[in-house]
């Protein structure tokens, strides 16, 4: 016999829930005992009015070079990543995850409908490089109910947003959307709700936009604490313009666009640096690394052309050769292995050897041994300008000098001999 309690669903919510794997309900799936939480809060609340809202302006550093320089995220923002299966969706929410090791952000991975060994991948990536101990995993596995599925999202949100009501920052991920959004048109059709476009029922443009909006950078009266969402959605054949794509990218405050045929050619992260955005990032990024990367993606976007260009033959002159060189070099620094995430220091690091063209004497072959090795030298070579743009994020004449002399002094000790003794 079922009776209807007349309550909402609720969740368990507080510091009990680190480092433990939970379905959408609350209830343990990780084989490590009860969760003692006594704190439960509603699965569905009010999102933030806008005068409780302080504008964006802190930064949340991802360790992605090609993120944090092209589309820096802020504490508080909502940034949809989006593209096909298979393209490194969940590994960039992983390694942004991983960076905040180093930070006070509390991570809550949402999954929704992903198989069982996909999960455990996130989970043991976690657990063995980044800090479980403040992450909390929200699981609805693709074998769980519908209902399950529905409520993920909304539940993880909640947790997320205990840490925001105390003045502490979160970020949660949602791992995907358009399963969630599958999920919402079962239960429609079901429940018999006339379908709309593509059978979705009438209303999930609402319930997206209503979950999304719950992130939200608070004022200092509601304690300034912060909620930042990335959301994940999956395109079919690169498809920008399906139903739950466009309703989602008019939601979120700017798109990571992953490309297919980027990751295939070995581009990885695979983001496409001409269809991402991001609606807020500039007005956050560090001061140290706006500066550096002033240009960067106007360089690489011209280089981008006059690349497709010149693929049709002909010789270009001096000027051009220059150009895509140094394009060439740009897409090599971007380029980063997975569960490797920088810090603030290594990122204004690359970037100035880029943009001040000390790579473009260096081979293409030799730039991946440049990034591995850099890190160590800056630190070795440049502590003290490491440490101002760790805690400042900021960088003096005399910092800038010394990162250039250290850049200058590797790139040298990489240099074929014949190069060198030139």
């Amino acid at each position: 016999i079922v009776t209807g309690a007349g309550a909402v669903v609720r969740v368990a919510a507080g510091k009990e829930l680190y480092g433990r794997v939970v379905d959408p309900l609350g209830r343990p799936i990780d084989g490590k005992g009860p969760v003692s939480s006594h704190h439960f809060e509603p699965i569905e609340r009010p999102a933030p009015a806008i005068i409780e809202r302080e504008l964006v302006t802190e930064p949340v550093q991802t360790g992605l070079l090609v993120i944090d320089t092209l589309f820096a995220l802020g504490r508080g923002q909502r940034e949809l990543i989006i593209g096909d299966r298979a393209t490194g969706k969940t590994t960039i929410a992983i390694d942004t995850i991983i960076r905040q090791k180093t930070s006070d952000i509390i991570c809550v991975y949402v999954a929704v409908g992903q198989k069982s060994s996909s999960v455990r991948r996130v989970v043991d990536a976690v657990e063995a490089y980044g800090a479980p101990e403040r992450c909390i995993f929200v699981v609805a596995e693709a074998s769980a109910s519908p209902g399950l599925q529905w409520i993920a999202p909304f539940a993880g949100m909640t947790m997320a947003e205990y840490f925001r009501d105390r003045g502490q920052h979160a970020l949660i991920i949602i791992d995907d959307l358009s399963k969630h959004a599958a999920s919402h048109r079962e239960i429609g059709l079901l429940t018999r709700q006339p379908p709309g476009r593509e059978a979705y029922p009438g209303d999930v443009f609402y319930v997206h936009a209503r979950l999304l909006e719950r992130a939200a950078k608070l004022s200092a009266e509601k304690g300034g604490g912060s909620l930042t969402a990335l959301p994940i959605a999956e395109t079919d054949a690169g498809n920008l313009s399906a139903y739950i794509p466009t309703n989602l990218i008019s939601i979120t405050d700017g798109q990571i666009v992953l490309n297919t045929k980027l990751f295939h050619e070995g581009q990885k992260p695979a983001v496409d640096a001409g269809t991402s955005v991001s609606r807020i990032g500039g007005k956050t990024q560090a001061r140290v690394l706006r500066e550096a990367a002033e240009t960067l993606r106007l360089d690489y976007a011209q280089f981008l052309e006059l690349e497709m260009f010149t693929r049709f033959g002909g010789m270009p002159d001096t000027r051009v050769r220059a150009q895509l060189t140094r394009g060439a070099r740009i897409r090599a620094i971007l380029a980063q292995s997975q569960h490797m995430p920088l810090r603030l220091a290594d990122e204004v690091a690359l970037v100035m050897a880029v943009q001040s063209g000390q790579l473009n004497a260096l081979p293409l072959s030799a730039i991946s041994a440049f990034r591995k090795a850099l890190p160590a030298e800056i630190d070795k070579a440049a502590p003290e300008a490491v440490r101002m743009i760790g805690d400042t994020g900021t960088l003096d004449d005399a910092g800038k000098e010394s990162l250039m002399h250290v850049i200058a002094a590797q790139v040298q000790s990489l240099m074929p001999d014949e190069a060198a003794d030139a």
